[in-house]
């Protein structure tokens, strides 16, 4: 208990530390990073509390995948940091106070003992991790995973929209003209033995001066 108590604190130290980076450091690269380091000791505290597949889960999803792609649109997107930093000190006070507010939240639902309330309790469930998670996502709360998986879809075409921005000085074919061609437009046949002969060329074959 001793042990995991000091896994705990070790992990969770990490993950505040990763996670005032990312929205602290100036490189947009940097604190994509910061945020891989974060979900890899989220999927630690998820080890710790037994639900083995959505620590698999965030390390396979969220790292493999959505991360590659926050760093392609990072990489591919011209940010201004500058004008993206721009009124941070002004709106620094209202911040505060909505942390101050979560933080409070977050204590008080930690401490319901001290509220006088009791927690719900929860049935107790013999099967596994993904049949749990399965018989949740696709049962109970299959709306909001639906609504969920769209939002998703409109953040992908937002950012392939975004990366599109400013790029149409290159060389650009219309589909309608890719899907009109055909052989005769792209290829010419030639006879060799018909071509004239340029004079300048010697034929060095017969043994003649070169």
């Amino acid at each position: 208990m001793q042990t995991e108590k000091i896994f705990f604190y070790l992990f969770a130290a990490i993950l505040i530390i990763a996670a005032s980076m990312v929205v602290t450091v100036r490189h947009s690269v940097r604190a994509a990073l910061f945020l891989v380091l974060a979900f890899f000791t989220s999927a630690g505290l998820w080890l710790m509390l037994h639900a083995e597949f959505l620590a698999i889960l965030l390390v396979l999803v969220y790292v493999g995948a959505v991360m590659v792609l926050f760093l392609f649109v990072v990489m591919s997107v011209d940010l201004d940091q500058g004008r993206l930093r721009e009124g941070f000190g002004r709106h620094m006070p209202l911040g505060l106070v909505i942390t101050g507010i979560v933080i409070a939240e977050m204590v008080a639902i930690l401490n319901i003992d001290a509220l006088a309330l009791t927690a719900p309790e929860t049935p107790a469930y013999s099967g596994s991790n993904v049949e749990a998670i399965g018989r949740l996502m696709f049962g109970e709360y299959i709306y909001p995973v639906e609504i969920a998986s769209v939002i998703l879809l409109v953040g992908i075409i937002a950012a392939i929209s975004m990366t599109l921005r400013g790029r149409r000085q290159s060389r650009y074919i219309p589909v309608s003209e890719q899907l009109a061609a055909n052989k005769r437009d792209r290829l010419r046949v030639v006879d060799l033995r018909d071509a004239p002969v340029d004079p300048s060329v010697t034929d060095h074959s017969g043994g003649g001066q070169s």
